[in-house]
């Protein structure tokens, strides 16, 4: 009796590490300020906006308790995909660069983020983009 719950146990946990697993892309959040350092969606100025991608396809966002704004399902590809910001303060362009996750899980990782756009500033603040606009 001992051995069949000693096999029944070891059996149960090889299995169990043979899991599947995946890794989502790291979130990319963005915080829109004016030139002075005012939060643009607190103060109302970057409303109605919008991003959408290369395929004229709507991106879902989610604004957080300090008015940043996180995007969702992006990054989860191989290869770069185009987006356009679109407000009534500005109008911009980014991209972004993906690929498969090379770890223990399936998965995608982002490996670049680009900006253009006429009169943009932006800063890479750990963890969140500052977008500036004038």
């Amino acid at each position: 009796m001992k051995q069949l719950i000693f096999c029944l146990m070891v059996t149960f946990m090889l299995t169990a590490c043979g899991e599947e697993c995946y890794n989502a892309p790291q979130p990319i959040v963005f915080e829109f300020v004016d030139a002075n350092g005012d939060n643009l969606i607190t103060n109302g100025a970057l409303h109605p906006f919008s991003i959408q991608d290369e395929n004229q396809v709507g991106v879902q966002v989610t604004k957080t308790e300090d008015d940043r704004i996180v995007l969702e399902n992006v990054g989860a590809y191989n290869g770069t995909r185009n987006y356009t910001f679109y407000s009534p303060v500005r109008t911009f362009n980014f991209s972004i660069e993906s690929s498969e996750f090379k770890g223990g899980c399936d998965g995608f990782q982002i490996n670049k983020l680009t900006f253009t756009g006429i009169a943009i500033d932006v800063k890479d603040e750990n963890g969140y983009y500052k977008i500036i606009l004038p």
